[in-house]
């Protein structure tokens, strides 16, 4: 006796509809992209004319962001369309491959920061217009923390990871605006040019922290990683609540994660002289439960008969990837 069945199910736990979600990922990727635009044209033109090269290196960073952002603006739209025949299990990894490419553009950013940091401090180059050049700093400030702050609330009400990245681009970028505005008052204050090259620098290392942290979240969905522990442990309490009704054991548990849905596949061994009528229903209404605890869930279900279960693999156990209680 064996047989399979699936549910989709677009909605988060307490979440917007999935229409909804949509329009509020491509809402802020837009709002994300006009003011990176702005912030980048206003920074170049205060970096000319004060001669400093941490506004200048501001610039470079907002350009990497502004790309960032230009690519979560497309990525968001992409993974929203339904699987088709060559995507059968849809286009959310694009978010994964977004925030890859944004971790990957950040740290050859750091790079070119670094290195015109380190030619000014050689050059010892000198900072002029202070008060334009804080002035301009200042407003990205404000402006980046209250975008990233509103791009955060979205990416956790949406699970958008391309979101999620943008925010952290744009959270970064305020931190490091900090630091330049505070470099710049303190040549002001002290005439001590190297100061404005040293916090580019500084500039540049927050960047590479970012881009790295960035790169790794988004690898370990692209390689399928497994989802937390404690998705793993609801979707097993899920699987033994459901011991009354005829369910023995269960093995094969495999999760994964693709943009913002989880995909999870399990074999569910039922009691001897079960029907397949039964075992089906019984599997749909375990993939409710599933869907309802996790929420944007993709549960697929294979339907086993008590002979196959192993020992060590009954309700008492159960396990995310091969071995005894889990297999």
């Amino acid at each position: 006796m064996a047989g399979a069945g699936r549910l989709s199910a677009g909605e988060p736990v307490d979440g917007p509809p999935a229409a909804s979600r949509d329009g509020v990922k491509a809402r802020f990727a837009s709002i994300s992209l006009v003011s990176n635009s702005t912030l980048i044209l206003l920074k170049v033109i205060a970096g000319t004319l004060t001669g400093s090269v941490a506004i200048l290196t501001e610039a470079v960073h907002s350009s990497i962001d502004l790309v960032a952002s230009a690519v979560a603006f497309v990525s968001v739209r992409k993974a929203d369309e339904p699987a088709d025949e060559t995507h059968r299990y849809g286009h959310e990894k694009i978010e994964n491959l977004a925030g890859a490419i944004e971790g990957i553009l950040i740290l050859v950013g750091s790079a070119a920061i670094a290195f015109e940091a380190i030619r000014h401090l050689v050059d010892h180059g000198r900072v002029q217009r202070l008060g334009l050049g804080m002035a301009v700093i200042a407003l990205s400030l404000v402006v980046n923390t209250g975008v990233s702050a509103r791009l955060r609330r979205a990416a956790a009400q949406t699970g958008s990871p391309a979101l999620a990245g943008d925010a952290a681009h744009l959270g970064t970028d305020a931190l490091t605006s900090a630091g330049v505005l505070g470099g710049l008052a303190l040549v002001g204050l002290t005439g001590a040019q190297w100061i404005d090259p040293v916090v580019a620098l500084c500039v540049a290392a927050v960047v590479v922290r970012t881009g790295v942290s960035l790169l790794s979240q988004a690898s370990r969905v692209l390689v399928d990683e497994s989802l937390p522990a404690g998705e793993v442990d609801l979707i097993r309490r899920a699987v033994e609540e459901f011991s009354a009704q005829g369910v023995v054991g269960y093995h094969e548990l495999r999760t994964r994660r693709a943009g913002s849905r989880r995909y999870i596949d399990l074999h569910l061994q039922f009691r001897g002289g079960t029907s397949l009528e039964d075992a089906h229903r019984i599997a749909h209404e375990l993939q409710d439960r599933v869907a309802d605890a996790l929420g944007g869930a993709d549960v697929l279900i294979h339907l086993e008969p008590e002979d196959r279960v192993r020992p060590g693999e009954t309700l008492a156990g159960g396990g995310d990837g091969p071995g005894p209680a889990g297999g």
